[in-house]
């Protein structure tokens, strides 16, 4: 049976020390991805992302790159092998990861992409020290009820990630109190994130600006492959389109639930996840349990696949 196949990018806080290593001791193509990444950036970004520290690889303008340098060496990895992963359909990110996917895309130049996402990550962790401000996962609670909540205090949803997790965004003390609201209307668990600041809410609205002015400068082409968008939870097929979407989605929610839906409906039935951890694998099956899922993050994950012959 042939399957309709997506391709999927991670976001931040996949990343990981030691990210991407194995691949590059492996994989000649995985080797010159991170010298090119280390190229265009004019710093050793590779060894940030093998060797650390993990508290400089996690800060926001480095966290996004790397991620991006280690998915696409992922990929390429793949492509080097005797992988025969059929043609994809679409292409899909979580945030960040909307970055890669349009690489992958062929939309934006890799080298130019780093540059971009180092930018988009300088100008959030400012966007969020202005204000204090974070986010904190909702588990197990009926959107209606967070919205509610969302309401009431100020907070935004920031992203759908699948049936029953929810991130919410905002100032420091709006969010305390939707948390405990939240708490008290029955989430199951509320959980703080561990980031620089409330992404994907108005508190971004300072990185906006910035990003405008930069995503005007970046050269971007219409995709080869549609990328489905965290805004709209639909493809973008345009360079136009694309542009408008990446500045959007700063202060937007990332619909990755309804993304997958979406791709589910159009009958994508493949999911392969390119980068460290399994984040959007394991979201993924728990929007759409009958979904064939792969994530390649590293040299066994590779592997396995290729001695799986459902694959090759």
């Amino acid at each position: 049976m042939h399957h309709l196949m997506a391709l999927v990018f991670p976001g931040q806080g996949s990343q990981a020390v030691g990210m991407g290593r194995d691949l590059k001791e492996s994989y000649a193509a995985a080797q010159e991805t991170f010298e090119e990444a280390d190229d265009a950036l004019g710093f050793s970004l590779s060894r940030l992302c093998f060797e650390g520290p993990e508290e400089d690889l996690r800060q926001t303008h480095n966290a996004q790159p790397a991620l991006m340098a280690t998915s696409i060496a992922c990929l390429r990895a793949a492509r080097e092998t005797d992988l025969l992963l059929p043609g994809a359909a679409f292409v899909a990110g979580h945030s960040l990861g909307e970055y890669t996917a349009l690489v992958a895309a062929d939309a934006l130049d890799f080298a130019q992409g780093l540059r971009l996402v180092r930018e988009r990550g300088r100008l959030m962790q400012q966007a969020g020290d202005k204000v204090s401000s974070g986010m904190a996962a909702v588990l197990g609670m009926e959107e209606e009820a967070l919205q509610q909540v969302c309401q009431e205090t100020g907070v935004q949803v920031a992203n759908l990630n699948c049936p029953g997790q929810v991130v919410i965004s905002g100032p420091k003390d709006e969010l305390a109190r939707a948390m405990e609201l939240a708490r008290n209307r029955g989430a199951r668990q509320v959980v703080p994130l561990n980031v620089s600041g409330a992404f994907h809410s108005r508190v971004m609205r300072p990185a906006e600006e910035g990003l405008a002015g930069y995503l005007e400068e970046v050269p971007i082409r219409d995709p080869v492959i549609p990328v489905v968008s965290n805004v709209t939870a639909r493809p973008v097929h345009e360079a136009e389109a694309v542009r408008a979407a990446l500045l959007k989605q700063l202060c937007s929610p990332v619909r990755w639930h309804p993304s997958v839906d979406w791709m589910v409906s159009q009958g994508i039935s493949t999911f392969v996840e390119f980068g460290p951890g399994r984040v959007l694998a394991g979201l993924i099956k728990r929007i759409h349990r009958p979904a064939q899922v792969a994530s390649i993050g590293d040299r066994d994950s590779l592997e396995k696949l290729l001695q799986d012959r459902h694959w090759t």
